[in-house]
Formats: structure tokens, C-alpha cells, sequence
């Protein structure tokens, strides 16, 4: 009987023997090496009991022995291994949830503590000391736009998609500057028809004019720019710096020899770098698309500055600083070829001229601005009438053969055919002199935002015929 109950006992198939239950006598089995003492039927029992004994039926404690199997201590320790392995995991996870939350904190403090800044210097006009010195509202928006700018794009010498944090910078602080112009407002009439019939004409509001047309536009444009520079993101060419020009470059090819006028200048301008064979066909018609496309927008945003410059009133100060005499700013020859010609030809005068420089044609600019205005104003002091006859008499034939007005005009068609010669010119002295005194917090919002969407679109065209003079001198040099 013993040994049927014994042999039930060890033919239960969830039954596995302990190290006890063996016969202690029986030592052979257990250290001979390469023997196992239990079989390939036992070893399978064992790993479907380990993964079942939850579900099992209780079995009595007694028919166990007091120390556990050794394979179901292996997997209790795998296991607990497992979850110090899984609660490490998860306190790393936690731990870098709030070092995101801190730093999202950190980010959202920074952010107000910017815009409080900003805020106390449009209301103090810049001026720190409180004492009520500062500029107006208008410059100090004008000045926010350019600083901005500078800050954006001031290192910016590359052909290069804008860096992530540079353009979150531009939108967010743009957005601010610009939210200005959702309150500059204007009113209209508009009829209204109550439920009685009766007609009534109630005022409405609307954006002001100039901002209703020119800021969606701008904004465009500025839209426009970013695209033009993310389309750069895998160039075939790069750039290096003049100081590290060398033939152990990182990349193979060619660099560029700094031959123009521009590059002498700007020394620390970086020099593109195209590969040793060129630019392959589809690199220089994209090339040559995004450069055509920068120039229109550069031509939108100078029309949108000049027009928005052209509105601006005229300081007294630049008034009384005119000469008394337009001949004597212009000088002789200037002027004999603008009063005695009887078909007078802007280009071919300034032609004859032969203007060197940049800074030389931004002079002229200036002379034969002031001019105009002398002879304008000259011209408004001949007539003793009223203000009102004045205006309208300006406009008629028979003044239209006053001296003065006739040089005036053409004073004016000489400065615009200047401009169009030199559109890289800088700001003239008139130009500088409204921006300064100028109060309309509308009109300084959009000629900022022009002037510095005009100067990055000009860049964009200069650097992108950088690489297209860069690709043309290397497949020069291979044939």
C-alpha cells in the first residue's frame, strides 16, 4: 500500500519532487555530471505548473516540502527583477514629466517677464527714468520692429532655412507688435433697416485704411520670405568662412575667389561653396525660381514703404533745414542741364554724372530731394491768394509753366529714376527725419514692418546670386 500511495504521489502530473523527497542514500544520481534529475516530462510539468498555479485548484500545503523548488525561486526572483526594473523605468518617466513641467514653467515665466518688458517700454517711450523724456509711442514701435529684426536676422549671412527658436521668436513677437493695428480703427456709415421699415444710417468700425490693405499683404510677403528660405534645407552647396578658405575643407569643392566689390567690403560675410563638377540642373533652376520670387517681394515691400513714407507728414524741421536756393544744393551743372534742356532725360544725366559709390548716389538723393521741396515751397510763395485757390491754382495749366514747378516736377522724376538705378539705396534724409518725428502709430507699424521685410528680401536675392556666381565660375573653370 505504501508504495501505491507513493506511486500516486509521484504520477501526479503536478507533482514535482523536492531535493527532500529523494532517498538521502541515493547520491550517485545526484553527482554524476550531465544527469538531471528530473526528465523531460517533469521539466514540462514544472513550467506549465509555474505558469498555472494561479488558476489551479489549492493543494495541500503537506504534500510539499518546506523549502521551495528551485525553478519557482529562479522565477520569483526573475520577476522581482523585472519590477525593480519597471519602477526604476517609471520613476524615470515621472522624474522627466516634471523636469518637462519646470521647464514649460520656466518657458512660460521667461515668455511674461519679455512682455512685461516690452510693455513698459512702449509705455515709458523708452526712456527708463520715468521722467516722461521718452520718444512717442509711434517711434518706439518703430524702433521695437527694427531692434527685432536685428535680433532675428542679424547673424543671419546664410542661405539657410531660419533657425526653430529664431522663428518662433519673429511670429510671437511680431503678432504682439502687430495685434496694435487690430484696434486702429475707422468708422463708416452703414443703413440699417428696423422691423418698422424705418431706415436708419448707423456708424460702423472697420481697420483703418491703409492697415485694411497694406498689413494682410505684408504679412504675406513675410510668409513668402519663409518659405523662400526653408526651401534651402538639403543645398548642394554650403558655405565656409574666408579665414578657413583651405583645401582641407570638410567637403570637397571649390571656393570662391573674393573678386567683387561687395565681398571686399563685407569681409566677414561667409563664402559659398558648390561641388567641384557645379551645381547640378534642377539645384540652379530652383536657384534661379526662389531668386525671381525674392525680388518681386522685395519690389512689393519697397512700393508698400515708399507709399506708406509718401503719407507721412514733412517735420517742420526738415522745412526750416531747406536751402534757400535749389541751384545752390544742386550745383551748376545739375541744374543748367535740369532748366535749359527742353526734353529733360533723368538717365541720361546721371549717366553723365558717373556715380562711383553708394554713397555717392544716397548725397544726390539728398540734394536733389531738398531741392524739390525748395522749389515746391517757392512755388506755394509766389501766389498771394487764399490757401484754398492756392492748391487748386497748383494744379492748373497756367502754373504748370511756373519755373519752380517745372523744376520741381523734374527734380522729382531725376530722384525716381535715381531709386530705380540704386534700389540697395539707403534711406534719405527726408525719409529718416519722418520716421523720427513721426506720430502715427499705424503709419509706423507698417513702414517698419516694409523697410525690414524690404532689407531681408534683398539679402535673399544677394546670396542666392552668391551661389549662382560661385556655380558659374567653377564650371568656368572645367571647361
Amino acid at each position: 500500500m505504501d508504495n501505491s500511495s507513493n506511486f500516486d504521489e509521484v504520477s501526479d502530473p503536478g507533482y514535482q519532487p523536492s531535493p527532500s523527497s529523494l532517498d538521502r542514500n541515493d547520491q550517485s544520481a545526484v553527482e554524476t555530471p550531465g544527469y538531471s534529475t528530473m526528465s523531460g516530462d517533469s521539466f514540462m510539468f514544472g513550467r506549465t505548473y509555474s505558469e498555472t498555479s494561479a488558476f489551479s485548484d489549492p493543494i495541500d500545503d503537506n504534500s510539499y516540502s518546506s523549502e521551495p523548488s528551485p525553478s519557482h525561486l529562479s522565477v520569483t526572483k526573475s520577476e522581482a527583477q523585472h519590477q525593480a526594473i519597471l519602477g526604476r523605468l517609471e520613476m524615470k518617466r515621472q522624474k522627466q514629466v516634471a523636469d518637462d513641467k519646470l521647464d514649460d514653467q520656466e518657458s512660460a515665466r521667461l515668455e511674461l517677464e519679455l512682455m512685461k518688458e516690452r510693455f513698459s517700454k512702449l509705455l515709458l517711450g523708452e526712456d527708463m527714468s520715468g521722467s516722461g523724456k521718452g520718444v512717442c509711442t509711434a517711434v518706439t514701435i518703430s524702433n521695437s520692429v527694427t531692434n527685432l529684426y536685428a535680433t532675428v536676422f542679424g547673424q543671419s549671412l546664410r542661405l539657410e532655412p531660419l533657425k526653430p527658436e529664431k522663428k518662433l521668436m519673429w511670429k510671437r513677437e511680431m503678432n504682439c507688435l502687430l495685434s496694435i493695428c487690430d484696434y486702429i480703427v475707422e468708422f463708416i456709415p452703414k443703413s440699417q433697416i428696423l422691423r418698422d421699415g424705418t431706415a436708419l444710417e448707423v456708424m460702423e468700425s472697420r481697420p483703418r485704411s491703409d492697415i485694411y490693405i497694406n498689413l494682410p499683404a505684408l504679412r504675406k510677403l513675410d510668409a513668402m520670405l519663409m518659405e523662400v528660405l526653408d526651401s534651402f534645407q538639403d543645398a548642394e552647396f554650403w558655405y565656409a568662412e574666408q579665414g578657413s578658405m583651405s583645401s582641407n575643407s570638410t567637403r570637397s569643392g571649390s571656393f570662391r575667389r573674393v573678386i567683387t566689390q561687395r565681398k571686399e567690403e563685407k569681409w566677414w560675410v561667409p563664402v559659398p561653396c558648390v561641388p567641384s563638377n557645379g551645381l547640378s540642373e534642377e539645384s540652379r533652376k530652383h536657384l534661379r525660381h526662389k531668386r525671381d520670387c525674392a525680388y518681386q517681394i522685395h519690389k512689393a515691400s519697397m512700393a508698400i514703404n515708399s507709399s506708406i513714407l509718401a503719407e507721412m507728414e514733412i517735420p517742420d524741421t526738415y522745412i526750416a533745414s531747406l536751402p534757400k536756393s535749389g541751384r545752390a544744393s544742386l550745383g551748376d551743372t545739375i541744374y543748367r542741364n535740369m532748366y535749359t534742356a527742353d526734353k529733360f532725360s533723368p538717365g541720361n544725366l546721371l549717366d553723365c554724372l558717373n556715380l562711383a559709390s553708394e554713397h555717392e548716389a544716397l548725397e544726390l538723393a539728398d540734394r536733389v530731394e531738398a531741392s524739390m521741396y525748395t522749389w515746391r515751397r517757392k512755388a506755394c510763395l509766389s501766389h498771394s491768394k487764399s490757401s484754398w485757390n492756392m492748391v487748386k491754382d497748383l494744379m492748373s495749366d497756367n502754373d504748370r509753366t511756373d519755373k519752380n514747378h517745372i523744376l520741381a516736377e523734374r527734380a522729382e522724376t531725376l530722384l525716381f529714376c535715381l531709386k530705380q538705378r540704386y534700389p540697395e539705396l539707403s534711406q534719405t534724409s527726408l525719409d529718416t527725419c519722418k520716421i523720427q518725428y513721426n506720430q502715427d502709430v499705424g503709419q509706423a507699424i507698417l513702414e517698419s514692418y516694409s523697410r525690414v521685410l524690404e532689407g531681408l528680401a534683398f539679402n535673399i536675392v544677394a546670396w542666392i546670386e552668391d551661389v549662382l556666381c560661385e556655380d558659374k565660375l567653377v564650371r568656368s573653370q572645367e571647361q
